[in-house]
């Protein structure tokens, strides 16, 4: 657990509205990657800095047990060119903790660590939280993700 000063970003994707309530997040969430995936979104996102992929979770209404955002995009230079279907949201610079999630990502490695953030006693901001999936994450069954929890200044 370290604790990081990360510069704005601009990142470009598909969301969906959702909350950790009645478990509704794991069937929205793993909907919005499935449309990832099989729209291959990633190739349609223009000026993409890199292939990482981001999976965003801002527009809080409280903490963690109330509504939020999910996005699924990646870091783009510019926001100028936003195709159909896709949001562009833009991210200030903040301090954030980092956690890692190491293991199979079949085997909700990633929820789990979720679960553990959530039962820390971190002062959130709730601005924008976030997991990277670069080339750590490419081979699912020994993968390791990165989280970024922003936390107040």
């Amino acid at each position: 657990m370290k604790t990081t000063k990360l510069e704005a970003f601009k990142i470009i994707g598909i969301t969906v509205r959702t909350t950790n309530e009645n478990g509704r997040a794991g069937t929205d969430i793993v909907a919005l990657w499935n449309k990832f995936i099989s729209e291959s979104i990633i190739e349609k996102i223009p000026n993409k800095i890199d292939a990482t992929v981001y999976s965003i979770y801002t527009e809080y209404e409280g903490d963690h047990t109330k509504p939020y955002t999910t996005m699924l995009g990646c870091k783009v230079f510019d926001i100028n060119e936003v195709p159909k279907g896709m949001v562009a949201m833009e991210f200030n610079a903040g301090n954030y903790t980092k956690f890692t999630a190491k293991g199979d990502l079949t085997q909700a490695v990633v929820f789990n660590k979720w679960t553990e953030i959530w039962e820390m006693d971190l002062d959130r901001a709730y601005t924008a939280d976030f997991e990277v999936y670069d080339e750590k994450s490419q081979n699912p069954t020994n993968a390791e993700v990165a989280i970024y929890i922003a936390i107040k200044e």
